[in-house]
């Protein structure tokens, strides 16, 4: 780590599954390669998967009794880095997925006492597996949603793997993590815990 980069960070990542625990998921071993990546640049934080807990349908910070989502929520207004993994399921990002880009539509909504949205300041970065192509699609669906809910993203903000077209291999039954995709979770680890120090030390400017 570089001894500048010095200020603590936190960071959550939303494992968008569509298994619950205990089942395997490539989305959570890419998503817990990345947090160990982020590790190096002093960011500590932990992963959430989704489909462990009752996130209810809907556009609001709470949708009412037995909905997971306000719980979820405090723990990402409470990091600096939010990180989404999803599979890609019929060339789209998995339903939780979206599910969690319409729950964070709620943050269009909510503000600081400066007219900032409460996302303002904390950057975001994308995990994507899947057993065909559509990675960089699956990214440019997350980036903007993330985007539009006032999260900040890094160049090269995403890390990947896609298997060979109508086969069955998973991420997670490689022997070995693909070269390539080893050195660009590094790269977005890198970049992303760069952009939320200097946003953590330079806030966006009132609105």
């Amino acid at each position: 780590m570089n001894p500048s980069n010095h200020t603590p960070l936190r960071a959550v990542a939303l494992v968008c599954t569509l298994s619950p625990s205990p089942a395997p998921s490539s989305s959570e071993l890419l998503a817990e390669q990345t947090m160990a990546a982020l590790s190096e640049h002093g960011v500590t934080g932990k992963i959430i998967r989704i489909a462990d807990h009752d996130v209810k349908p809907g556009v609001q910070t709470d949708m009412g009794e037995g909905d997971a989502w306000p719980e979820i929520r405090a723990t990402i207004l409470g990091c600096d880095i939010l990180i989404l993994s999803t599979p890609i399921w019929l060339g789209h990002p998995s339903s939780t997925a979206q599910r969690v880009l319409e729950r964070l539509d709620a943050e269009l909504g909510e503000s600081d006492d400066e007219g900032r949205m409460l996302t303002y300041g904390k950057a975001a970065a994308v995990c994507v597996v899947g057993n065909e192509d559509g990675a960089h699609k699956v990214s440019a669906d997350l980036f903007q949603g993330l985007n539009d809910v006032g999260f900040s993203l890094a160049p090269n903000a995403v890390t990947y793997w896609v298997g060979e077209a109508m086969q069955g291999t998973d991420y997670q039954d490689l022997e070995k993590t693909p070269e390539k995709t080893a050195a660009t979770t590094k790269t977005l680890a890198a970049n992303t815990a760069h952009l939320a120090r200097r946003l953590k030390a330079a806030p966006y400017p009132a609105s």
